[in-house]
């Protein structure tokens, strides 16, 4: 019987971090065809963004770009090298140092310019 421990979780992150993806990247070709219909419309959707709500999207989308990449670099260590499966665990830990890390490093450079605005 599957217990649910780390490759439980390390698959269902890694699923909702692809679908997290597709969902921007589906927000975004749709906001760029938006062009088809004039100038009026595509800037009425990208002054959106500069909206603070579209920019802790930002953050998450990319913590999601993060994790997913870091993590499918795990599976391909695991799937390749021979001891890669007996080592999952703690590289599965890594991964999520590494996610943490690179996260809080955008969030330090988002979150003051959501506050005092560029980007």
């Amino acid at each position: 019987m599957y217990r649910g421990r780390e490759g439980q979780w390390a698959f269902m992150l890694h699923r909702l971090s692809g679908l997290a993806i597709l969902a921007y990247l589906l927000l975004h070709v749709i906001s760029i065809s938006l062009f088809v219909f004039g100038e009026d419309p595509y800037m009425a959707v990208h002054n959106l963004y500069d909206f603070a709500l579209f920019r802790i999207g930002l953050i998450f989308v990319s913590a999601a770009v993060v994790y997913h990449s870091f993590n499918g670099l795990r599976i391909i260590v695991m799937d390749f090298a021979g001891t890669g499966v007996a080592y999952q665990r703690q590289m599965w830990y890594g991964v999520l140092a590494l996610s943490a890390l690179t996260m809080l490093y955008v969030a330090y450079k988002v979150i003051p310019r959501i506050f005092f605005g560029g980007l």
